[in-house]
């Protein structure tokens, strides 16, 4: 009698084996939630997006499992599906927490104390990036932009904005969502588990009490710069640190100038005389 390799335990580097399907009962269900999907797009190819969240929505993660659904689905290879879900940060490979945080540290955020705030989250979860805590409540990551630099530094939990945050005010919130109490955003939805969040990205209401009526719009320091750009409050000239502003009239703009500092009449060479151009040596002194 012989046995095989694989009772040998020895690995001849060989393709992982398919995928298991989902129990009946999930998969029935999901595959009525997936109609509903595709049947909003006149290619059905279209719903990978919304259909991986879908799935992401049934078990915290995009599995093996959950990428053959959707390939099944929509008539496409494991391979095409694989090649879209590993693409885009937002679909996890891996299990993770209820509660997604994310510190930004691009550069606005990270200059205004993004970097700090993400260490000392590191060090009070005792976690990496990307990694979960031990009650699988918290998952911690940093992403480079949350698209919010007027409210810098900012985290996002399950895409939710918490703005102007500081180490303190962060390890507060993350210690709330291990504790179970309640924590607000600072605007936008309730907050809501990941894979909540997820079904809600694939395209299913919030249907959550006073949800929708949440979700608000920009914020203060948001609108006044769409002001500025449209013309509807007055320009202001941030002058350097340090600098005595001159006794100089406000710069009045045309309706047709585009709005902001960096418009303001600037010293030259040639507005300057104190600063000429050229090399303040003849050539050889």
């Amino acid at each position: 009698m012989t046995t095989s390799s694989s009772e040998r335990g020895v690995s001849l580097g060989m393709p992982e084996l398919p995928a298991p399907a989902y129990p009946d009962d999930v998969r029935a269900r999901l595959e009525t939630d997936a109609r509903e999907v595709i049947a909003r797009y006149p290619d059905s190819r279209s719903a990978l997006l919304p259909l991986l969240h879908l799935v992401q929505s049934e078990e915290g993660h995009v599995t093996r499992t959950g990428m053959r659904f959707c390939a099944d689905m929509l008539g496409l290879t494991t391979a095409e599906v694989t090649a879209v879900a590993t693409f885009y940060t937002m679909y996890r490979r891996r299990p993770s927490g209820d509660y997604q945080v994310g510190v930004c540290t691009n550069t606005l955020c990270a200059v205004m104390g993004g970097d700090a705030i993400f260490e000392e989250l590191q060090e009070h979860l005792g976690v990496g990036n990307g990694e979960t805590t031990d009650d699988g409540k918290v998952t911690l990551e940093h992403i480079e932009c949350n698209a919010a630099c007027d409210f810098a530094p900012v985290v996002m939990v399950n895409w939710e904005f918490f703005d102007n945050q500081t180490p303190e005010s962060a390890k507060r919130m993350v210690d709330d969502l291990r504790a179970g109490r309640p924590v607000a955003p600072t605007r936008g939805a309730p907050l809501c588990t990941f894979k909540e969040t997820a079904r809600i990205l694939a395209g299913f209401p919030d249907e959550r009490d006073g949800a929708v009526e949440a979700t608000g719009s920009a914020g203060p320091a948001s609108l006044v710069g769409l002001k500025l750009a449209k013309g509807e409050a007055p320009a202001r000239v941030v002058h350097p640190r340090g600098e005595t502003p001159r006794d100089t009239p406000p710069h009045e703009p045309s309706p047709t100038e585009h709005l902001s500092s960096h418009d303001a009449p600037q010293d030259t060479s040639a507005s300057d005389p104190s600063h000429p151009a050229g090399p303040v040596a003849e050539e050889g002194e």
